[in-house]
């Protein structure tokens, strides 16, 4: 009768392992397929339009340029569309992201799409794509350069602090808040704008296939309504998504039928720098972490 219990012990025993072991084997098999559906590098969806989302202010973003690269080498991806909505950033930040994307152009048909706001920075990104559309009432233009500083020497004086500076050369530290900004160092900085101002404007001249002299003219900084940008030859449509879509169709030979697949770049939140950030973006402006040359649309109530 012991050995008829033993015997029953041990198999429950055997089958709780074995149900034990065909859960986890389950688990990590599940746990493989999510990995590989997560790193778009290893699996392929099928045959698909890439849409990649650009907004908010444009700062340096190294996973969102490996991702447009990964793109352009992914064979299932025919297209894709870049929805920009974004008053612009630093220069050199919508400057790497202008390059990326005409490496993506070289590879296949890359297509802006404006909703709300795409202008200074953003609106040079659009001018790397194949084609601009706009809606009719989106905001784009704003074509220029920015540095802005600040003078604290009347604030300072009023609290009775007088600051030392030790620099190798007058204009070593300018612009510097802490000192007025001397005609030496107005010139100096007001150069670094200008040229930076004719590179931007040169892109619009290349880009658009506007005269020198009518690109210059449109590049005063002002903003445009999609259709102005339309009429003014900045964009090359209005309309949306589907508008891509069918010029994509039209023009590129892209079957309307593909699915549009929503590329997301993926964002690695590490405890010392993740969570402090977070909280940063939440309590402060993004416009007041920028530093240097900025192509930015500020509306009065953002500066």
């Amino acid at each position: 009768m012991s050995l008829d219990a033993d015997a029953i012990a041990n198999r429950r025993r055997l089958k709780r392992r074995l149900v034990f072991w065909r859960l986890l084997a389950l688990v990590v098999a599940i746990g493989a397929v999510g990995f590989l559906v997560w790193d778009d590098e290893r699996i392929s969806l099928g045959d698909r339009i890439a849409q990649v989302d650009i907004d908010g202010v444009i700062l340096n973003d190294e996973e969102r340029l490996r991702t447009l690269a990964r793109l352009g080498a992914d064979d299932s991806v025919k297209a894709i569309i870049l929805r920009i909505d974004s008053p612009g950033g630093t220069v050199v930040a919508g400057e790497e992201l202008y390059r990326a994307v005409r490496e993506l152009a070289a590879a296949k048909p890359v297509v802006a799409v404006i909703a709300g706001t795409g202008a200074s920075a953003a609106y040079m990104v659009a001018l790397a794509t194949d084609r601009i559309i706009a809606r009719e009432n989106s905001i784009t233009g704003s074509i220029g350069v920015v540095l802005q500083t600040f003078d604290l020497t009347g604030a300072m004086e009023k609290l009775g602090v007088t600051p030392t500076l030790f620099k190798s050369a007058p204009l070593k530290d300018q612009p510097n808040p802490f000192e007025p900004v001397t005609p030496g160092a107005r010139a100096a900085i007001q150069a670094v704008v200008d040229d930076t101002y004719r590179w931007f404007v040169g892109l619009v001249v290349q880009r658009r296939g506007l005269a020198p002299a009518t690109a210059l003219q449109l590049s005063d900084g002002r903003i445009y309504t999609g259709r102005q940008a339309s009429s003014l030859n900045l964009i090359d449509a209005t309309g949306g998504i589907e508008e891509a879509r069918v010029w994509l169709a039209e023009a590129r030979d892209v079957s309307r039928d593909l699915p549009v697949d929503r590329i997301e770049p993926s964002r690695r939140l590490d405890v010392p720098t993740g969570v402090f950030g977070l909280v940063r973006k939440t309590l402060f402006s993004e416009t007041l972490r920028i530093d240097g040359l900025v192509s930015l649309w500020q509306p009065d109530g953002l500066r």
